[in-house]
């Protein structure tokens, strides 16, 4: 069970940024920008930060750091945050490591696991369901529709029903880069029995603005995305605090702008292999990040893509918090 005031806040809605990893430029994590960057996104006013995701590199599992990074930035959180913060921990692979992963995440105060099923391509709906369930014994659970570009795969109303009727599920977040697909996830909570209980958050990176303000109906009771877990929302955080103040308001951002910012900062043009060292060129613009280093050396910026990162930062600079960040960077790296 979730308590109170984090139910409430997770409820409500708001940002939630894909915590990066910050490394040396030998590839070593780097602790004083790590706890910079979650620093940054509680001062930005993100509602909570989700770590150990795509976005923090799945080889952290592989190289010994995903319990360093989730206290990294649980202590952190506790230091620095004033009021409540979803702290939301990335949990990954078969049953037998999925469960180890929440109960390692539910040791270090972690609330909620976000859920990736990209572990099982082949197992059918009901052994997925019976996956979420043993994972759910241990964390509350936020479902996760993954875009099969980076491994996801399709799953259908019938999936999402059952899915949301289990009693750990707490929220979802829908990712598939697809809109036919989302429509799916939405039939499938609308006629669950659970759908007032379920926050529902956007992992549409490329229509972020469009999800959060569009009303779905499929039943009596209408559905929306009540924030987004992105990790387009790890740059430029604090506006992306005030676009959904915007849209909340009734004002209609530039979508189009952020989609093509998206485009450029994730590499759609070349399959998104690029998305996580674009994301780092960012925050190291910013000053928020000393490189662009990924765990896998082969992980790096595309061909062009630095060039399309020059354009839209040129293009939009509306969308970026350069000034916000330059008035407390030498605070967060402190």
């Amino acid at each position: 069970m979730l308590a109170p005031p984090i139910a409430a806040r997770l409820a409500a809605g708001g940002v939630i940024p894909a915590h990066p990893l910050a490394l040396t430029a030998d590839r070593k994590l780097d602790e004083r920008r790590q706890r910079a960057l979650t620093r940054y996104y509680i001062d930005a006013g993100a509602s909570g930060v989700a770590v150990g995701v795509h976005t923090t590199q799945f080889a952290i599992r592989d190289v010994g750091l995903l319990a360093p990074v989730l206290a990294l930035a649980k202590e952190t959180i506790d230091a620095w945050a004033s009021g409540p913060l979803v702290r939301i921990a990335g949990i990954c692979g078969p049953t037998a490591q999925a469960v180890a992963e929440a109960r390692l995440a539910a040791d270090l105060g972690y609330h909620v696991g976000l859920l990736s099923l990209a572990a099982l391509p082949d197992a059918s709906d009901q052994a997925l369901i019976e996956h979420a369930r043993a994972v759910g014994q241990i964390l509350p659970l936020m479902g996760f529709y993954l875009q099969p570009a980076v491994g996801g795969r399709p799953l259908g109303p019938a999936f999402w029903r059952a899915f949301a009727d289990l009693d750990s599920v707490v929220a979802i977040k829908v990712a598939p880069f697809d809109r036919y697909r989302t429509l799916d996830v939405m039939r499938g909570i609308a006629r669950s029995g659970r759908a007032h209980r379920i926050a529902l958050y956007t992992g549409n990176d490329d229509s972020i603005a469009a999800d959060l303000a569009t009303e779905f109906r499929f039943g009596a009771r209408p559905l929306r995305f009540v924030g987004g877990l992105l990790g387009q929302w790890a740059v430029w955080t604090e506006r992306a605090v005030v676009l959904l103040e915007d849209l909340r308001a009734g004002r209609s951002p530039l979508d189009s702008d952020l989609t093509d910012a998206n485009a450029a900062i994730f590499d759609a043009a070349n399959g998104f292999r690029g998305c996580i060292a674009g994301i780092h060129e960012v925050l190291r613009r910013q000053g928020l990040l000393a490189g662009t280093w990924c765990l896998d050396p082969d992980e790096q910026l595309s061909p062009g893509q630095l060039e399309e990162i020059d354009r839209v930062w040129r293009l939009h600079p509306h969308l970026r918090d350069d000034a916000f960040v330059a008035r407390n960077l030498d605070r967060w790296l402190g």
